[in-house]
């Protein structure tokens, strides 16, 4: 029997996700945290996949998301932000055994969690908590998000549950229709480099992007590294954090943000739901205005739960040779999304573009380096917007204009 291109490219994924997205050694262990049931057939290939490269043992979690609505509707309040021990073991576990962590995204019921008070969904991090984005962040693990295509999303997506329809408009944007996918990675992961090299070579300190209802300045620091999905565990392995990845970004000053800012595609949030129109403005580095055509509470609530979590913790910069913006299509998924075009996040920033990060929150405000529970991420790019870099003595410089990048 022929093979179907879900089957095909179920098995090219669970590869390319641990060959070159997590990279996993020989010998680790291996965590996969599998967002939905239906993405069972992904997390097996992958399972399949690791014991291939020779990993000692793979644990396989399947997220359920109708468990946590059950939990925000009718769990005490006070009991909502609870991190059940068993968790939290297992992110130090595999920090402390340097475990390959393999996140397999994507929900294929974005609106479950629409009839969920925003200020109790806001309070609910599992499973993506503090200590896992810390263990990410950080560089303590080898670590990759690569999207679950299921019935479900392509149900949401196409109006059909065809996976082959599905895996044929996913499997461009992350390469898996090529000959060698592993290959097209690596050439992929290089051009992504030299930008990252382009912007740190001018030593920009800070950002202006203009558009309709966008007069945005994001202050820069010198400390903070350009850098690309291509990353480096605090250990030395290589990792992708995601796939797709289009993006180069840097930790911003989060002192250092002003102006006002329109999204320009809808915002997976992170307590359920889509952020659509979303309009933001900044003073001294924090969003002091929040409104949106949907999500606005959730936005809020989340920005409640910690004082930092209205400051910015990353900038990053994608052009219009994206895959995904190429696509014309909204996922409203943030793993495709953020990977069409520019982005800001909200909340934590990562560790690890930060060289010799100074301990203590203290010492890391003073340099603008924020800290929070959470990880936003707001897409505010496109044909639009203009993004020009701003010298130390305030010269601009063209870095995308209609959508084609200018560094060279």
């Amino acid at each position: 029997m022929e093979e179907s291109l879900h089957d095909r490219y179920t098995r090219r994924l669970g590869t390319l996700a641990v060959e070159v997205g997590a990279n996993v050694a020989a010998g680790q262990d291996v965590f996969v945290l599998a967002m939905d049931v239906q993405q069972a057939p992904i997390a097996r290939a992958i399972a399949e996949s690791a014991y291939r490269a020779g990993a000692r043992y793979v644990t396989v979690l399947y997220w359920d998301q109708h468990a946590k609505r059950a939990r925000l509707r009718h769990a005490p309040a006070d009991s909502l932000n609870f991190v059940p021990d068993w968790y939290e073991r297992l992110i130090a576990d595999c920090v402390e055994r340097r475990s390959a962590v393999i996140v397999v995204w994507g929900d294929p019921d974005p609106a479950l969690l629409t009839d969920v008070d925003p200020a109790r969904a806001g309070a609910d991090h599992m499973p993506l908590t503090p200590s896992l984005f810390a263990a990410v962040g950080g560089g303590e693990v080898n670590w990759t998000f690569v999207p679950g295509p299921c019935e479900g999303i392509a149900q949401r997506l196409l109006g059909t549950p065809d996976l082959d329809q599905l895996w044929s408009l996913i499997a461009p944007i992350i390469r898996l229709d090529h000959d060698d996918p592993v290959q097209a990675w690596r050439d992929h992961l290089a051009q992504l480099a030299l930008r990252a090299e382009q912007l740190a070579e001018r030593g920009f300190d800070a950002l202006h992007f203009a558009g309709p209802d966008t007069d945005l300045t994001v202050g820069l620091t010198s400390r903070a590294r350009w850098m690309s999905g291509g990353i480096t565990t605090s250990w030395g392995r290589a990792t992708v954090a995601n796939m797709p990845t289009e993006e180069v970004f840097t930790t911003p000053d989060a002192r250092r943000t002003e102006g006002t800012v329109r999204a320009t595609r809808p915002a997976q949030l992170l307590g359920g739901g889509l952020g659509e129109g979303l309009r933001l403005r900044f003073a001294s580095g924090r969003a002091v205005e929040i409104d949106a055509d949907t999500g606005a509470d959730l936005l809020r609530a989340s920005f409640a739960s910690d004082a930092s979590a209205a400051r910015l913790g990353e900038v990053a910069l994608v052009d219009g040779t994206s895959p995904v913006g190429r696509s014309g299509r909204v996922f409203g998924d943030v793993l495709f999304d953020e990977n069409a075009t520019c982005h800001i996040a909200l909340g934590s920033a990562y560790p690890f573009t930060v060289p010799d990060l100074p301990d203590g929150d203290d010492a890391q405000e003073a340099i603008g380096f924020n800290r929070s529970a959470i990880h936003q991420d707001i897409m505010i790019g496109g044909p639009e917007v203009t993004v020009s870099g701003i010298e130390p003595g305030g010269a601009r410089v063209p870095i995308i204009r209609d959508d084609v990048w200018q560094l060279s």
